[in-house]
């Protein structure tokens, strides 16, 4: 397989970190560490709306979504909850909605308190964008926790394809990148290869391989980015599974 070049942009990641990103999050739970701290914001960054689209599932506002959403990182980020993450094993998806839910619980007991948030630092995230996003969720009989774990397996996709843009522009073929993208998602509008190769200046055959290419990219991108959310222990194929599974509505 081919390996995504070690000074692009889609690399930078793994690179600053000598572990995977939980892994690094999980064994600095009793105290704190600039980069397991980077690591922590990066997944928060990546995959705060999942948990804002469980919130909302479950009968919350959009405002109440937001600061409950808001509140939960920021005790996170202070390593409140770090303590609960298993030591030998656990994902950073299933980690996180345990506890997201615990602190839901706990919150609806203090509904009545002062204003959450006080002098706490403050997580950021664009509300409207996610309030816009979940007004295109699918209503109906899916449960909090499905919509969360699609939303999760859709965001990570998300992800994965902007690394693979930011590879593509980092090398100077940006341009190959945005025409034949539709390769990868299988958009149903999509051109042949004999419509794309002449406006490429590619043969065919060059096309074919260099999507390829792209395709085993993109693979390896998927591959590290899930790396990122579980132990060194477990195993990225299992993860993919599950992450499958919750695509097409079938994860138990």
């Amino acid at each position: 397989m081919s390996a995504v070049e070690p000074h692009s942009p889609a690399m930078k990641a793994p690179a600053r970190f000598a572990t995977t990103r939980w892994s690094l999050v999980v064994a600095a739970g009793d105290g704190s560490s600039a980069e397991s701290e980077r690591a922590l914001e990066e997944l928060c960054r990546t995959y705060w709306y999942p948990l804002y689209a469980y919130a909302r599932r479950c009968s919350a506002s959009r405002d109440d979504a937001a600061d409950l959403t808001q509140e939960f990182f920021a005790r996170l980020l202070e390593k409140e909850y770090l303590q609960a993450a298993d030591r030998q094993k656990g994902r950073f998806r299933s980690f996180l909605l345990t506890v997201f839910k615990r602190f839901l619980s706990k919150e609806r007991e203090r509904a009545a308190a002062l204003k959450r948030g006080g002098d706490r630092r403050r997580y950021s995230f664009d509300v409207e964008a996610g309030e816009r996003r979940y007004l295109h969720e699918p209503a109906g009989n899916v449960t909090p926790e499905a919509l969360y774990e699609r939303r999760w397996a859709l965001t990570l996709l998300e992800r994965v394809m902007e690394l693979l843009r930011d590879d593509y522009a980092f090398r100077g073929r940006l341009e190959f990148f945005e025409t034949c993208k539709p390769f990868l998602t299988g958009a149903d509008d999509a051109a042949t290869y004999a419509d794309v190769a002449p406006r490429l200046d590619m043969t065919d055959s060059a096309l074919r391989v260099a999507v390829h290419r792209m395709r085993e990219r993109y693979r390896t991108i998927l591959r590290n980015e899930i790396s990122q959310t579980i132990s060194d222990g477990d195993s990225v194929e299992d993860e993919l599974n599950d992450l499958r599974a919750a695509l097409r509505g079938t994860k138990s």
